[in-house]
C-alpha cells in the first residue's frame, strides 16, 4: 500500500540529510478514518493525512471537499464518491 493521502495526494518527500549527501525520507502522517457524506447519507473509509483531515473539516466536510478539489489529486475510491455526489446533485436538480 503506497503512502499517499487519498484526498490531498500528499506523499513521501525525499531530501538530502543536512550537509551530508545521504537521502532521507519524510512520510506523511496517514490515518485510517471513516468520513460521512451528508448528501449520500453513507460513510466511506479513507487513508488520509492529518493535514488533509484538518483541511476537509475546515472546508465543511467530505462533500464540500470533493466538490472543491481537482480530480488529479484524488484516489480511485474518492473519485467514485465524487461521481456519486455529482449524480445525486443532478437527480436533485432534475426533481426540483
Amino acid at each position: 500500500m503506497s503512502r499517499i493521502c487519498e484526498l490531498t495526494g500528499k506523499g513521501r518527500q525525499v531530501v538530502n540529510n543536512a550537509n551530508n549527501k545521504t537521502k532521507r525520507v519524510f512520510l506523511p502522517n496517514l490515518q485510517n478514518v471513516t468520513l460521512m457524506s451528508e448528501a449520500l447519507d453513507k460513510s466511506y473509509k479513507f487513508r488520509v493525512s492529518a493535514h488533509g483531515l484538518r483541511s476537509v473539516e475546515h472546508v465543511g466536510g467530505l462533500d464540500n471537499w470533493l466538490r472543491k478539489v481537482g480530480d488529479e489529486k484524488l484516489s480511485t475510491t474518492a473519485l467514485k464518491v465524487k461521481r456519486e455526489l455529482a449524480k445525486a446533485a443532478k437527480a436533485d436538480s432534475a426533481a426540483a
